[in-house]
């Protein structure tokens, strides 16, 4: 089992603050990034592409040369935070067919896509479903096409059931899942029983971990913070060994979004403790 970090991790310092969160004293980049995850061992790494600072060819071909001297796989991660808007969205789909190009530029094999999110997690999920649907038939060709496999995140939005449905709905080989281990959770649905559904379609991970934070409303997304990997309410060993038994041929990429106050705005050492943790769990699975 392979061990990796999203880029997501390391948000505040790519420039995207939340309103309660404080400003970082540093900055990150694309290269700094993949210095560290190199620095910390881990097998693979997801790059969210909303925090590169351009696609042309050279910067780019630039991405792909740091990654391949560090024998890292990747994932090339589009979409955050709405992505496709639950397919209302057309330029964003535009967007997503032409980021095919950008991910095969950096050597990946798969891109996270994001179809609906949070904020339209209340609207019927009907329409949503019909019309991505649509638009992830005509990207899974072109994927096809291209030996890209495309994975849709649970981002808040739907449930495993729902992630079925679309999957099968699609019905291409080429068109998974990016399993987030604690969006499920986020919308109250277990995230081993999901895993148990979806192993065979996923093809990408986020693995997070959860906990309470106190004082603040369940309504509130992050009522559910993120810890290091181990500390919080999701069991990603069994998890694991889920994708295991399911010949997962990914990494485990830690996630961190909102972390949890008690680690005061420290999320390196939240990522070195996580990816610490997922070694072990990884040595476990075997």
């Amino acid at each position: 089992m392979k061990i990796g970090i999203d880029s997501y991790c390391y948000h505040r310092f790519f420039g995207e603050v939340y309103p309660d969160q404080k400003k970082p004293s540093g900055k990150m980049t694309m290269e700094a990034f993949i210095k560290r995850g190199h620095e910390l061992g881990v097998d693979g790494l997801s790059l969210e592409s909303c925090f590169f600072p351009r696609f042309d060819s050279s910067y780019l071909a630039e991405i792909k040369a740091m990654l391949d001297s560090y024998k890292l796989d990747r994932v090339f991660a589009w979409g955050h935070p709405d992505g496709l808007e639950g397919g209302k969205n057309g330029k964003a789909f535009d967007d997503m067919m032409k980021s095919m190009e950008y991910a095969k530029a950096i050597g990946a094999d798969t891109m996270r896509v994001v179809g609906s999110s949070l904020a339209f997690r209340n609207e019927d999920h009907g329409p949503q479903m019909k019309k991505l649907t649509k638009m992830f038939k005509t990207a899974a060709k072109q994927a096809e096409a291209m030996g890209l496999k495309i994975a849709d995140e649970n981002h808040i939005d739907f449930d495993s059931d729902e992630m079925i449905q679309l999957i099968e709905a699609v019905g291409s080989p080429n068109f998974g899942i990016n399993f987030d281990t604690g969006n499920f959770m986020r919308v109250h649905d277990d995230p081993v029983e999901g895993m148990e559904k979806l192993a065979k379609y996923t093809f990408a991970t986020h693995v997070k971990d959860l906990k309470p934070m106190k004082g603040l409303s369940v309504k509130n997304w992050h009522f559910f913070a993120t810890t290091p990997v181990g500390e919080g309410l999701v069991d990603n060993l069994a998890l694991a060994r889920i994708l295991k038994k399911a010949n997962y041929k990914g990494f485990l990429a830690v996630e961190i979004d909102f972390l949890h106050p008690d680690y005061n705005d420290d999320e390196d050492a939240a990522v070195a403790q996580s990816v610490k943790e997922l070694k072990r769990i990884a040595a476990l699975v075997g």
